[in-house]
């Protein structure tokens, strides 16, 4: 709308006008055949796009996602290994220990950086766990977790695979198949740009074969994806009822991922980030996350000496731009900036522009248009368009 700031935090992310549009269309009952058929293209695309065996499809939020990973794999007394680069890795944790499983935790030494794989594979020669939990992109600390390596590790084990894609899916290659995951849990409002509203699962084959093990001691209804499955290989069926209106709008969006390319689609999230980090080099800002683990797809931002967070925050929403704060322990040490999905060049500019004007107006002065500069210099030869 005219004159709302731009929301630039790690999610939601701002939705292309295709994607309102489908929101806005007169809604579906969930039997109707118009409805059933957009349901399993969404389906579809979500479960090609992460390469996975199925995929699971409802409404929710992403942290719904790594409840059903978790209570559709584990059992009572199972040993599950978190690897945690921040606080969305803690919640597996927390999860775990609701649920009485036993849980190690293994983190790096200070924030913004990434475990070591060889601590990874330390850890898993005693055996014993039953799953191994990984955050793609951790968006407390903006650290992308080296994955592909991971995988190598985890390939030795028996251990279940789950990866946190909350904050990576349709901005970074996720590929199930590839790197041996069990379980992708995500969720729309970020990378794929619709508005928030779903819980997002693949499965691999391995992954249906252990729900099948469980049987009925599985302590979850819901959340329990044998009565989701057959819902999704027949989304004429009925288990609980859908969000038809978000699901339209969740079809629309994997349409114009799809339009794009994917390779396009990570290449551009690539050099968003290349551009927003020469913008903050020329703002005179660091980035949290250490050289080589950096996302593409957020950015945290540590505080110059003197900034107040709520001030700053305030300054740029007045500017044009809604920044997420830090979370847990960062909390008034960071702050979070988004640049992923379909947001546009000018969007990016703008958001830049207006934490030019907040560092200012809070006493870190910087030179008008430097950081703007920077940005555009880098986005200007883009190779795939820059959002919609």
């Amino acid at each position: 709308m005219p004159g709302r700031p731009i929301v630039a935090i790690p999610g939601p992310t701002p939705v292309r006008e295709e994607i309102l549009a489908a929101l806005a269309e007169p809604t579906f009952g969930h039997g109707q055949k118009e409805f059933v058929e957009v349901y399993r293209r969404a389906i579809a695309a979500f479960r090609d796009l992460v390469h996975a065996h199925e995929a699971v499809v409802i409404g929710g939020a992403g942290t719904l996602a790594m409840e059903m990973a978790l209570v559709n794999c584990l059992q009572p007394e199972d040993d599950l290994l978190v690897v945690t680069h921040g606080v969305f890795g803690d919640r597996f944790a927390q999860m775990a220990r609701r649920f009485r499983w036993n849980v190690r935790t293994l983190a790096p030494a200070q924030p913004g950086q990434a475990v070591d794989p060889a601590e990874l594979a330390q850890t898993l020669r005693g055996g014993g766990f039953r799953a191994v939990t990984v955050t793609h992109v951790d968006t407390s600390t903006g650290v992308r977790a080296p994955v592909d390596a991971y995988a190598d590790v985890l390939r030795a084990s028996d251990a279940y695979f789950i990866l946190d894609g909350v904050c990576a899916t349709a901005g970074l290659p996720e590929p199930m198949d590839e790197w041996g995951v069990d379980y992708l849990v995500t969720t729309s409002q970020k990378a794929i740009g619709v508005p928030p509203g779903f819980a997002l699962l693949g499965l691999s084959e391995r992954a249906l074969d252990r729900r099948a093990e469980m049987g009925e001691s599985i302590g979850a209804y819901y959340a329990d994806i044998a009565n989701w499955l057959p819902v999704m290989r027949d989304p004429s069926g009925y288990f609980a009822t859908p969000p038809t209106n978000m699901v339209v709008a969740l079809e629309r969006a994997f349409r114009l991922i799809a339009e794009e390319g994917l390779p396009a689609r990570f290449a551009r999230h690539e050099q968003q980030a290349h551009a927003m980090r020469a913008a903050w080099a020329a703002l005179g800002l660091e980035l949290l996350a250490a050289p080589g683990v950096e996302a593409p797809t957020l950015s945290v931002l540590r505080y110059p000496q003197g900034v107040d967070d709520a001030a700053f925050r305030a300054a740029a929403e007045r500017e044009g731009a809604f920044l997420a704060g830090g979370v847990g322990a960062l909390k008034g040490q960071v702050f979070r900036v988004g640049h992923m999905g379909n947001a546009t060049r000018g969007e990016l500019l703008t958001v830049v522009s207006a934490i030019e004007s907040a560092l200012n107006a809070c006493g870190h002065p910087v030179e008008a248009g430097c950081g703007v500069g920077a940005a555009a210099a880098l986005l200007e030869g883009a190779t795939a368009p820059i959002g919609r």
